[in-house]
């Protein structure tokens, strides 16, 4: 299937509006957002079925909402429902040791429940804490860049690229060769944070603001913690969706994974039913052992989830051709070594969904003939090529908001709980000024 470049104008067009219209018009832009995504939407469709026609187009589309969307956004409610039953109190306020101390925590906790899952647990407690600061952007700025990306690098459970990975024969605990990449960068981004915070924390100071507490850092209280045993429930559905498909009792005669077909080619597997079962009661479950008042102390709305939900729809229809067309020029593009690799499985990550793209660049790597290194499905892959499409697809979902679904979570949460985020631009100048010097470090030091 040979897919023109044009096909990927509604695709620039939705991430336009994204950037754009909060900035210009946000009144305009929140009361219609739905209007806008469903127009680019449907463009694409329209456009789509002018190439290839109505009956390709609506099973493209389809596909993407069955086999991508649903997964998606079952997952990310989820997380949103458990980890909104969790609470914590007490008199630690957010200081630049606070927040290191925070950021460190999370970032190895998103490679044992996800980016999402570390994310969605962290996020209110570092708002929490940070709530009688003025200057404070820049706190979840560095959250997205650390918690809800970089530090899922280290397990197949960390971010869906890996799981993917795993999937097709990357062992288990490979990840863990990321260990000193990851080290490096968190060493520089949190020296980075904390003479930034510092700065913003005596500006804070200086003005009067100080935090409501009477004996700083003594008294702790978490609440809703039996919700953990329903976050431990998703990342084991998360894991089956990654180990079931390879089962021979899930698979048909072709070796095909089984499960209901809608149209044409598109089925709902079996284990993405699994998976979403598993998740969709967990937080049934949560919201029915919890009591309301944690969610209320959280100041827990549905605001955020049905924004990222609207958004990333459009964003995944109109990606479709985008997709298909890296799929079909990855082999010749001539990318082979590990640099090559690193910036354009990362490039692509940042505005594109990471899976399919990491996908994409192993795919490639399996095909250069490598007589050392992993043994795949894929095939031989060397080992510094692995590493590098690993870590682009993680670290650079970070350039921009919609480079990973947490990012414009987090986001969302933020904007709704007073902290002014930057503007979609604004957001990847400061990923520019912080995030890319240390990618372009890394490059140096363990890609070249």
């Amino acid at each position: 299937m040979s897919i023109p470049v044009w096909l990927c104008l509604p695709f620039a067009g939705i991430l336009l509006c994204i950037a754009l219209f909060p900035i210009i018009n946000p009144k305009f832009w929140e009361k219609f957002q739905p209007v806008i995504v469903a127009f680019w939407s449907l463009l694409v469709f329209v456009l789509f079925s002018v190439v290839f026609g109505v009956s390709d187009s609506f099973e493209t589309t389809l596909d993407c909402l069955v086999n991508d969307y649903l997964t998606f956004i079952v997952l990310l409610f989820g997380l949103y429902c458990v980890s909104g039953n969790i609470s914590f109190e007490g008199d630690l306020a957010g200081s630049p040791r606070v927040n290191v101390m925070l950021l460190i925590l999370g970032i190895f906790l998103s490679s044992m429940i996800g980016t999402t899952g570390s994310s969605m647990l962290m996020v209110r407690p570092v708002i929490k804490m940070n709530s009688w600061r003025k200057r404070r952007s820049h706190i979840m700025v560095f959250f997205i860049f650390l918690i809800s990306n970089m530090g899922g690098c280290l397990t197949p459970i960390g971010d869906p690229p890996l799981l993917m990975g795993f999937m097709r024969g990357v062992p288990f605990f490979w990840s863990l060769k990321l260990l000193p990449i990851l080290l490096f960068n968190m060493v520089l981004l949190l020296t980075v944070f904390y003479f930034l915070d510092k700065r913003n924390y005596r500006k804070d100071i200086a003005e009067g603001r100080k935090p409501n507490i009477s004996k700083p850092g003594t008294q702790l209280k978490l609440a809703g913690l039996h919700n953990i045993i329903f976050l431990i429930m998703i990342v084991a559905a998360v894991i089956l969706s990654g180990v079931l498909p390879s089962l021979p009792a899930f698979l048909d005669a072709e070796g095909s994974v089984r499960g209901i077909r809608i149209y044409k080619d598109v089925v709902l597997t079996f284990p993405a039913m699994i998976e979403c079962g598993i998740i969709l009661l967990a937080a049934w479950l949560s919201f029915k052992t919890t009591s309301v008042q944690i969610r209320r102390k959280n100041h827990f709305t549905w605001g955020a989830i049905k924004e990222v939900a609207v958004l990333f729809i459009g964003i995944f229809i109109t990606m479709q051709p985008a997709l298909l067309l890296l799929k079909s020029l990855g082999p010749t593009l001539g990318i082979t070594t590990p640099v090559q690799m690193f910036w354009a499985t990362g490039s692509l990550s940042s505005f594109l969904d990471n899976t399919p793209t990491y996908l994409v660049f192993l795919t490639t790597a399996g095909t250069l003939g490598a007589h050392a290194g992993l043994a795949t499905s894929v095939g031989v892959i060397p080992l510094k090529v692995l590493e590098a499409v690993s870590c682009g697809a993680v670290f650079m979902g970070a350039i921009t908001y919609i480079g990973n679904a947490p990012n414009f979570m987090v986001k969302s949460i933020s904007d709704e709980n007073g902290v002014q985020m930057p503007s979609f631009f604004g957001y990847m100048k400061e990923s520019f000024c912080y995030l890319v010097p240390v990618l372009l470090l890394d490059t140096l030091v363990f890609f070249l």
